[in-house]
Protein backbone atom coordinates (compact mmCIF):
# COMPACT_ATOMS: atom_id res chain seq x y z
CA UNK A 1 0.00 0.00 0.00
CA UNK A 2 1.30 2.80 -1.11
CA UNK A 3 2.44 5.63 1.69
CA UNK A 4 1.18 8.83 -0.85
CA UNK A 5 -2.10 6.87 -0.98
CA UNK A 6 -4.36 9.37 1.33
CA UNK A 7 -8.13 7.67 0.26
CA UNK A 8 -10.19 6.56 3.19
CA UNK A 9 -11.39 3.22 2.05
CA UNK A 10 -13.19 2.30 5.32
CA UNK A 11 -16.25 3.42 7.72
CA UNK A 12 -15.37 5.56 9.98
CA UNK A 13 -18.19 5.09 12.11
CA UNK A 14 -16.80 1.94 12.80
CA UNK A 15 -17.00 1.54 16.62
CA UNK A 16 -13.31 0.82 18.20
CA UNK A 17 -12.33 0.26 21.64
CA UNK A 18 -9.07 1.17 23.31
CA UNK A 19 -8.05 -0.58 26.38
CA UNK A 20 -5.68 1.22 28.09
CA UNK A 21 -4.93 5.11 28.63
CA UNK A 22 -1.44 5.20 28.97
CA UNK A 23 0.68 7.06 26.29
CA UNK A 24 0.31 4.70 23.77
CA UNK A 25 -3.17 4.44 24.13
CA UNK A 26 -4.22 7.97 24.40
CA UNK A 27 -1.81 8.80 21.31
CA UNK A 28 -3.50 6.06 19.56
CA UNK A 29 -7.38 7.46 20.46
CA UNK A 30 -5.66 10.95 18.88
CA UNK A 31 -4.53 9.17 15.99
CA UNK A 32 -7.48 7.77 14.86
CA UNK A 33 -9.48 11.53 15.47
CA UNK A 34 -6.92 12.31 13.12
CA UNK A 35 -8.30 10.24 10.22
CA UNK A 36 -12.28 10.95 11.35
CA UNK A 37 -12.81 7.92 13.57
CA UNK A 38 -14.09 8.19 17.40
CA UNK A 39 -12.19 6.21 19.49
CA UNK A 40 -13.23 4.98 23.25
CA UNK A 41 -10.74 4.59 25.61
CA UNK A 42 -11.74 2.22 28.75
CA UNK A 43 -8.67 2.63 31.30
CA UNK A 44 -8.40 0.70 35.06
CA UNK A 45 -7.84 2.98 37.22
CA UNK A 46 -10.37 5.51 38.90
CA UNK A 47 -8.65 8.61 37.67
CA UNK A 48 -5.82 9.39 35.97
CA UNK A 49 -3.09 10.95 38.63
CA UNK A 50 -0.03 12.91 38.21
CA UNK A 51 2.55 10.56 38.85
CA UNK A 52 5.52 8.74 36.84
CA UNK A 53 9.32 10.16 36.15
CA UNK A 54 10.20 11.81 33.06
CA UNK A 55 9.69 10.18 29.52
CA UNK A 56 12.17 11.02 26.20
CA UNK A 57 10.00 12.30 23.31
CA UNK A 58 13.08 11.63 20.47
CA UNK A 59 12.18 12.90 17.00
CA UNK A 60 11.13 9.92 15.41
CA UNK A 61 7.98 10.59 18.59
CA UNK A 62 7.66 14.26 18.13
CA UNK A 63 7.33 14.34 14.60
CA UNK A 64 4.11 12.57 14.84
CA UNK A 65 2.81 14.33 17.83
CA UNK A 66 3.83 17.56 15.82
CA UNK A 67 1.31 16.23 13.22
CA UNK A 68 -1.64 15.19 15.37
CA UNK A 69 -1.81 18.74 16.46
CA UNK A 70 -0.11 18.82 20.33
CA UNK A 71 3.83 18.59 19.16
CA UNK A 72 3.92 22.35 20.19
CA UNK A 73 2.07 21.94 23.65
CA UNK A 74 4.53 18.80 24.43
CA UNK A 75 8.09 21.29 23.59
CA UNK A 76 6.52 24.21 25.25
CA UNK A 77 6.20 21.72 28.66
CA UNK A 78 9.42 20.23 28.15
CA UNK A 79 13.17 20.33 28.30
CA UNK A 80 15.16 20.15 24.93
CA UNK A 81 18.18 18.06 24.53
CA UNK A 82 20.83 19.30 21.78
CA UNK A 83 23.60 16.96 23.58
CA UNK A 84 24.71 13.86 24.99
CA UNK A 85 27.19 13.01 27.08
CA UNK A 86 28.86 9.68 28.44
CA UNK A 87 31.37 9.95 31.68
CA UNK A 88 33.02 7.48 34.30
CA UNK A 89 31.10 7.87 38.01
CA UNK A 90 34.48 10.26 39.11
CA UNK A 91 33.16 12.60 36.99
CA UNK A 92 36.26 11.72 33.67
CA UNK A 93 34.45 12.08 30.57
CA UNK A 94 34.39 9.31 28.39
CA UNK A 95 32.90 11.38 25.20
CA UNK A 96 29.99 13.59 24.00
CA UNK A 97 27.98 14.41 20.40
CA UNK A 98 25.65 16.80 19.63
CA UNK A 99 22.52 15.50 18.30
CA UNK A 100 21.57 15.79 14.78
CA UNK A 101 20.45 18.95 13.71
CA UNK A 102 16.80 19.02 12.43
CA UNK A 103 13.91 20.57 12.69
CA UNK A 104 12.13 18.39 14.83
CA UNK A 105 13.79 18.84 18.13
CA UNK A 106 14.48 15.38 20.89
CA UNK A 107 13.05 16.32 24.69
CA UNK A 108 12.11 14.74 27.73
CA UNK A 109 8.97 15.89 30.35
CA UNK A 110 7.33 14.55 33.16
CA UNK A 111 4.89 11.81 31.71
CA UNK A 112 1.93 13.73 33.25
CA UNK A 113 3.12 16.52 31.41
CA UNK A 114 2.60 14.38 28.48
CA UNK A 115 -0.13 12.49 29.79
CA UNK A 116 -2.30 16.01 30.13
CA UNK A 117 -1.36 17.22 26.73
CA UNK A 118 -2.77 14.32 25.33
CA UNK A 119 -6.18 13.84 27.40
CA UNK A 120 -6.57 17.64 26.86
CA UNK A 121 -7.03 17.41 22.88
CA UNK A 122 -9.47 14.26 23.22
CA UNK A 123 -13.27 14.46 24.44
CA UNK A 124 -13.55 14.14 27.78
CA UNK A 125 -16.75 11.76 27.18
CA UNK A 126 -14.61 9.18 25.32
CA UNK A 127 -12.18 8.64 28.07
CA UNK A 128 -13.65 5.90 30.45
CA UNK A 129 -12.14 5.46 34.13
CA UNK A 130 -12.47 2.71 36.80
CA UNK A 131 -12.83 0.17 33.36
CA UNK A 132 -10.85 -2.93 34.99
CA UNK A 133 -10.83 -5.35 31.69
CA UNK A 134 -10.94 -9.14 32.36
CA UNK A 135 -11.26 -10.47 29.06
CA UNK A 136 -13.71 -10.30 25.85
CA UNK A 137 -15.30 -12.62 22.96
CA UNK A 138 -16.48 -12.32 19.53
CA UNK A 139 -20.31 -12.26 19.09
CA UNK A 140 -22.66 -11.90 16.45
CA UNK A 141 -19.82 -10.03 14.38
CA UNK A 142 -18.92 -7.37 17.12
CA UNK A 143 -16.52 -7.77 19.94
CA UNK A 144 -17.37 -8.08 23.81
CA UNK A 145 -15.51 -6.31 26.29
CA UNK A 146 -15.89 -7.46 30.23
CA UNK A 147 -14.60 -5.62 32.93
CA UNK A 148 -14.52 -6.33 36.52
CA UNK A 149 -16.93 -3.94 37.69
CA UNK A 150 -18.82 -2.26 34.96
CA UNK A 151 -21.56 -3.38 32.02
CA UNK A 152 -19.97 -4.86 28.87
CA UNK A 153 -18.77 -2.94 26.07
CA UNK A 154 -19.60 -3.93 22.44
CA UNK A 155 -16.78 -2.91 19.44
CA UNK A 156 -16.30 -3.93 16.15
CA UNK A 157 -12.26 -3.24 16.47
CA UNK A 158 -10.13 -3.44 19.61
CA UNK A 159 -6.93 -2.23 20.00
CA UNK A 160 -4.53 -3.53 23.35
CA UNK A 161 -2.52 -0.75 25.00
CA UNK A 162 -2.40 -2.48 28.22
CA UNK A 163 1.02 -2.29 29.01
CA UNK A 164 3.64 -5.04 29.69
CA UNK A 165 1.20 -7.05 31.59
CA UNK A 166 -1.60 -7.02 29.36
CA UNK A 167 -4.73 -9.10 30.16
CA UNK A 168 -5.34 -8.85 26.46
CA UNK A 169 -2.48 -9.92 25.15
CA UNK A 170 -2.80 -13.03 27.56
CA UNK A 171 -6.24 -13.68 26.17
CA UNK A 172 -5.07 -13.53 22.59
CA UNK A 173 -0.96 -15.02 22.58
CA UNK A 174 -1.49 -16.68 26.00
CA UNK A 175 2.33 -16.22 26.14
CA UNK A 176 5.15 -16.41 28.88
CA UNK A 177 5.51 -13.92 31.17
CA UNK A 178 8.15 -10.85 30.68
CA UNK A 179 11.72 -11.62 31.02
CA UNK A 180 13.52 -10.07 34.03
CA UNK A 181 16.72 -8.28 32.92
CA UNK A 182 18.92 -8.56 36.05
CA UNK A 183 18.72 -4.85 36.80
CA UNK A 184 16.71 -2.36 38.80
CA UNK A 185 15.92 1.18 37.55
CA UNK A 186 14.58 4.02 39.87
CA UNK A 187 13.03 7.05 38.36
CA UNK A 188 12.63 10.78 39.86
CA UNK A 189 11.94 14.66 39.00
CA UNK A 190 13.50 17.43 41.05
CA UNK A 191 12.74 20.95 40.73
CA UNK A 192 16.27 22.24 42.20
CA UNK A 193 19.00 22.97 39.04
CA UNK A 194 22.43 21.82 40.00
CA UNK A 195 25.01 24.00 38.97
CA UNK A 196 27.48 23.02 36.66
CA UNK A 197 24.93 20.89 34.58
CA UNK A 198 25.09 22.14 30.78
CA UNK A 199 21.73 23.21 29.65
CA UNK A 200 20.00 20.98 26.97
CA UNK A 201 22.46 18.03 27.88
CA UNK A 202 21.67 14.85 29.04
CA UNK A 203 24.08 12.95 31.00
CA UNK A 204 24.83 8.67 31.65
CA UNK A 205 27.10 8.14 33.85
CA UNK A 206 28.67 4.78 34.31
CA UNK A 207 30.34 2.71 37.14
CA UNK A 208 30.61 -1.34 37.75
CA UNK A 209 26.87 -2.50 37.29
CA UNK A 210 25.26 0.63 37.96
CA UNK A 211 24.62 3.71 35.76
CA UNK A 212 22.82 7.19 36.78
CA UNK A 213 21.62 9.46 34.13
CA UNK A 214 20.43 12.97 34.10
CA UNK A 215 18.33 15.12 31.89
CA UNK A 216 16.35 18.52 31.70
CA UNK A 217 12.61 17.71 31.66
CA UNK A 218 11.07 21.45 31.29
CA UNK A 219 10.39 24.66 33.72
CA UNK A 220 13.61 24.04 35.46
CA UNK A 221 13.42 20.74 36.46
CA UNK A 222 15.70 17.55 36.37
CA UNK A 223 14.67 14.69 35.44
CA UNK A 224 16.86 11.53 36.38
CA UNK A 225 17.19 7.43 36.50
CA UNK A 226 19.69 5.49 38.19
CA UNK A 227 20.05 1.76 37.44
CA UNK A 228 21.89 -1.15 39.30
CA UNK A 229 22.21 -4.75 39.42
CA UNK A 230 19.92 -7.18 41.41
CA UNK A 231 19.89 -10.46 41.57
CA UNK A 232 16.12 -10.68 42.47
CA UNK A 233 15.22 -7.62 42.27
CA UNK A 234 13.09 -7.98 46.04
CA UNK A 235 10.59 -6.14 47.27
CA UNK A 236 10.75 -3.17 49.97
CA UNK A 237 9.31 -0.54 51.36
CA UNK A 238 8.90 2.98 48.80
CA UNK A 239 10.11 5.31 51.93
CA UNK A 240 13.82 3.22 52.23
CA UNK A 241 14.45 4.12 48.41
CA UNK A 242 16.10 7.25 48.72
CA UNK A 243 18.53 5.78 51.61
CA UNK A 244 19.26 3.37 49.05
CA UNK A 245 20.11 5.44 46.48
CA UNK A 246 22.33 7.46 48.43
CA UNK A 247 24.45 4.19 49.73
CA UNK A 248 24.76 2.70 46.23
CA UNK A 249 25.72 6.13 44.64
CA UNK A 250 27.76 7.36 47.50
CA UNK A 251 31.19 8.88 46.42
CA UNK A 252 29.60 9.11 42.96
CA UNK A 253 31.08 12.78 41.37
CA UNK A 254 28.29 15.22 42.10
CA UNK A 255 25.98 16.62 41.52
CA UNK A 256 24.55 12.93 41.59
CA UNK A 257 24.20 12.65 45.59
CA UNK A 258 22.75 16.65 45.69
CA UNK A 259 20.14 15.18 43.06
CA UNK A 260 19.34 12.46 44.79
CA UNK A 261 19.01 14.02 47.97
CA UNK A 262 16.58 16.66 46.58
CA UNK A 263 13.94 14.00 45.50
CA UNK A 264 11.59 13.48 47.97
CA UNK A 265 11.24 9.58 48.48
CA UNK A 266 8.00 8.89 48.12
CA UNK A 267 8.13 10.72 44.86
CA UNK A 268 11.24 7.82 43.97
CA UNK A 269 10.01 5.04 41.58
CA UNK A 270 11.41 2.06 40.96
CA UNK A 271 10.67 -1.26 39.21
CA UNK A 272 12.35 -4.24 37.42
CA UNK A 273 14.06 -3.98 34.39
CA UNK A 274 11.99 -6.18 31.99
CA UNK A 275 11.60 -6.79 28.40
CA UNK A 276 9.96 -9.93 26.12
CA UNK A 277 11.26 -11.92 22.88
CA UNK A 278 9.88 -10.06 19.86
CA UNK A 279 7.34 -12.24 17.71
CA UNK A 280 5.49 -11.72 14.75
CA UNK A 281 1.99 -12.72 16.56
CA UNK A 282 0.61 -9.43 17.72
CA UNK A 283 -3.18 -9.80 17.33
CA UNK A 284 -6.23 -11.97 15.92
CA UNK A 285 -9.28 -10.63 13.85
CA UNK A 286 -10.11 -7.11 14.27
CA UNK A 287 -7.84 -7.20 17.62
CA UNK A 288 -4.41 -6.15 17.83
CA UNK A 289 -1.90 -4.91 20.56
CA UNK A 290 0.86 -2.26 20.24
CA UNK A 291 3.49 -0.52 23.08
CA UNK A 292 4.40 -2.33 25.73
CA UNK A 293 1.61 -4.64 25.61
CA UNK A 294 3.55 -6.55 22.72
CA UNK A 295 6.51 -4.73 22.40
CA UNK A 296 8.09 -4.08 25.58
CA UNK A 297 11.26 -2.46 25.66
CA UNK A 298 14.27 -2.22 28.24
CA UNK A 299 14.19 1.93 28.96
CA UNK A 300 18.10 1.92 27.67
CA UNK A 301 17.32 4.03 24.89
CA UNK A 302 14.44 5.82 25.93
CA UNK A 303 12.94 4.78 22.64
CA UNK A 304 9.84 2.26 25.03
CA UNK A 305 7.06 5.41 24.50
CA UNK A 306 8.44 6.70 21.32
CA UNK A 307 7.76 3.04 19.70
CA UNK A 308 3.99 3.27 20.87
CA UNK A 309 3.68 6.65 19.53
CA UNK A 310 4.71 5.38 16.26
CA UNK A 311 2.30 2.06 16.35
CA UNK A 312 -0.53 4.50 17.09
CA UNK A 313 0.03 6.72 13.87
CA UNK A 314 0.71 3.08 11.42
CA UNK A 315 -2.07 1.88 12.91
CA UNK A 316 -4.35 4.32 12.40
CA UNK A 317 -3.25 4.97 8.68
CA UNK A 318 -3.48 1.38 8.27
CA UNK A 319 -7.08 1.69 9.29
CA UNK A 320 -8.35 4.34 7.48
CA UNK A 321 -6.55 3.09 3.85
CA UNK A 322 -8.05 -0.66 4.47
CA UNK A 323 -11.51 -2.04 4.24
CA UNK A 324 -11.45 -5.03 6.10
CA UNK A 325 -10.11 -3.97 9.73
CA UNK A 326 -8.44 -7.32 10.26
CA UNK A 327 -6.71 -7.10 6.96
CA UNK A 328 -5.61 -3.36 8.29
CA UNK A 329 -4.11 -5.13 11.60
CA UNK A 330 -2.39 -7.48 9.54
CA UNK A 331 -1.10 -4.60 7.50
CA UNK A 332 0.17 -2.23 11.10
CA UNK A 333 1.88 -6.04 12.26
CA UNK A 334 3.90 -6.29 9.19
CA UNK A 335 5.54 -3.00 9.01
CA UNK A 336 5.87 -2.52 12.77
CA UNK A 337 7.58 -5.91 13.85
CA UNK A 338 11.05 -5.20 12.13
CA UNK A 339 11.49 -1.85 13.22
CA UNK A 340 9.98 -2.59 16.98
CA UNK A 341 12.42 -5.75 17.07
CA UNK A 342 15.53 -4.28 16.24
CA UNK A 343 14.88 -1.17 18.75
CA UNK A 344 13.99 -3.18 21.70
CA UNK A 345 17.23 -5.66 20.85
CA UNK A 346 19.64 -2.45 20.57
CA UNK A 347 18.09 -1.58 24.06
CA UNK A 348 18.48 -4.78 25.59
CA UNK A 349 22.36 -5.23 24.47
CA UNK A 350 22.95 -1.31 25.42
CA UNK A 351 21.40 -2.01 28.59
CA UNK A 352 23.79 -5.45 29.06
CA UNK A 353 26.62 -3.80 28.55
CA UNK A 354 25.92 -0.83 30.81
CA UNK A 355 25.28 -3.38 33.52
CA UNK A 356 28.90 -4.47 32.81
CA UNK A 357 30.01 -5.32 36.85
CA UNK A 358 33.50 -7.03 36.18
CA UNK A 359 36.78 -4.76 36.34
CA UNK A 360 37.53 -5.84 33.60
CA UNK A 361 34.11 -5.44 31.60
CA UNK A 362 34.01 -1.34 33.72
CA UNK A 363 37.45 -0.73 31.58
CA UNK A 364 36.33 -2.24 28.13
CA UNK A 365 32.92 -0.25 28.37
CA UNK A 366 34.68 2.92 28.90
CA UNK A 367 37.19 2.47 25.84
CA UNK A 368 34.35 1.79 23.50
CA UNK A 369 32.62 4.75 24.61
CA UNK A 370 35.77 6.60 24.46
CA UNK A 371 37.08 5.74 20.58
CA UNK A 372 33.32 6.05 19.23
CA UNK A 373 33.79 8.60 16.58
CA UNK A 374 30.68 11.54 16.77
CA UNK A 375 30.32 10.69 13.21
CA UNK A 376 29.12 7.62 14.05
CA UNK A 377 27.09 7.98 16.79
CA UNK A 378 25.05 10.69 14.68
CA UNK A 379 24.74 7.81 12.09
CA UNK A 380 23.47 5.50 14.32
CA UNK A 381 21.24 8.02 15.87
CA UNK A 382 19.41 9.12 13.02
CA UNK A 383 18.78 5.53 11.75
CA UNK A 384 16.34 5.62 14.55
CA UNK A 385 15.68 9.65 14.66
CA UNK A 386 14.62 10.19 11.07
CA UNK A 387 11.86 7.24 11.18
CA UNK A 388 8.37 8.48 9.81
CA UNK A 389 5.47 6.82 10.95
CA UNK A 390 3.08 8.95 8.97
CA UNK A 391 5.04 8.37 5.47
CA UNK A 392 6.47 4.94 6.23
CA UNK A 393 5.36 2.58 3.62
CA UNK A 394 2.64 0.61 4.82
Amino acid sequence: MDASDNTLRYDINVKIAIIGGGIGGLTTALALRHFGFEPEVFEQAPELLEVGGAIAMWPNAVRVLLKLGVGEKVIEHAGVIEHIRWQHRAGKSFNQTRLPTKAVPAVALHRADLQSVLLDALPGESIHLGHDFTSCQQEHGAIRINFTSQSPVRCDVLIGADGLHSQLRDQMLDGDPPSYRGYTVWRGITGRWSKGLEPATAIEIHGRGQRFGIGPVGNGRIGWWASANEKDAWERAATTEQQTLLKLFDEWCAPVGEIISATPTEAILRNKVSDRASTQSWGLGRMTLLGDSIHPTTPNLGQGGCMAVEDAAVLARCLAKEKDPAQAFRAYEKCRYSRTAAIAGCSRLYGNIGQWESQLGAWSRGVMLSIVPGTVTRQLLKLIFDYDAFTVRI
